[in-house]
């Protein structure tokens, strides 16, 4: 099912399964996009459809997913048959009611990192690789604002927009079995924080003392959709009395 957006863009709903609904805003990853996939996320955060469980929001698109037997029993429409249609009829005119021409102030998280050693054991490497200094490569990706798209691939793990292209490096070409927490990594024009200890591909150039996955505190995750981080650098004796005041 398609709705046509007021920026001319299709926007498409599409079932997953018999109790989610798929809410594709675009094709592409930019703002515009981020900002329609969190006008939406917010308004639900504030007026839960009827039977809605939980959404999920990613890159350029939301997913709602919802209880069929609570959704049936609320009065709808005449001519709704399903859960589907019915869910998907009300998100239609939330989508098409969205005000996103209002300034969204978003939170700055500043993360400290410390760079180089054995907490970025490839900062070299990305150094090699963009032809610059070490010192060059921790400038450029410490003076810059990234965007948080989305939390994915493990808790708390945030998708960050905005790395430098004078750093983009490729992926290893061999993964690492087993990261560290709180690593710091780029992988092509991307840049994150492993918030748990996982495989991964991931250039890494330092690591932060700072929790990203908490999973005693509500919401269990640091970083949030929406957010700016900021990377500030730290030496290895701010990084050790860091952890020392979080034991």
């Amino acid at each position: 099912m398609k709705q046509q957006d007021n920026d001319t863009v299709q926007i498409e709903y599409i079932p997953l399964g018999e109790a989610a609904v798929l809410i594709e805003f675009g094709k592409v990853i930019n703002i515009e996009t981020h900002r329609k996939v969190k006008a939406c996320a917010d308004y639900l955060d504030q007026h839960p459809l009827p039977g809605m469980i939980e959404y999920v929001a990613a890159f350029s698109s939301l997913t709602v997913f919802y209880d069929p037997v609570v959704v049936l029993n609320v009065k709808h429409t005449t001519g709704i048959q399903s859960a589907y249609e019915l869910v998907t009829s009300l998100l239609q005119d939330i989508v098409a009611n969205l005000e996103r021409s209002v300034d969204i102030k978003p939170k700055v998280v500043e993360i400290p990192v410390c760079y180089g050693g054995e907490f970025g054991p490839d900062l070299e490497y990305v150094a090699g690789y963009n032809k610059l200094d070490i010192d060059e490569v921790i400038h450029i990706h410490s003076n810059s604002e990234y965007l948080v798209y989305m939390i994915g691939f493990a808790p708390g793990f945030p998708y960050l927009g905005g790395l430098d292209e004078r750093i983009s490096t490729p992926r290893r070409q061999s993964p690492r079995t087993l990261i560290p927490e709180r690593t710091v990594g780029i992988a092509g024009m991307q840049t994150g924080v492993y918030p748990i200890a996982t495989p991964g591909g991931w250039q890494l150039i330092g690591r932060t003392p700072v929790e990203l996955f908490r999973p005693n505190e509500y919401p269990p995750s640091l970083l949030q959709a929406g957010n700016i981080v900021r990377f500030k650098p730290i030496t290895l004796k701010e990084y050790q009395e860091y952890k020392g005041e979080c034991l």
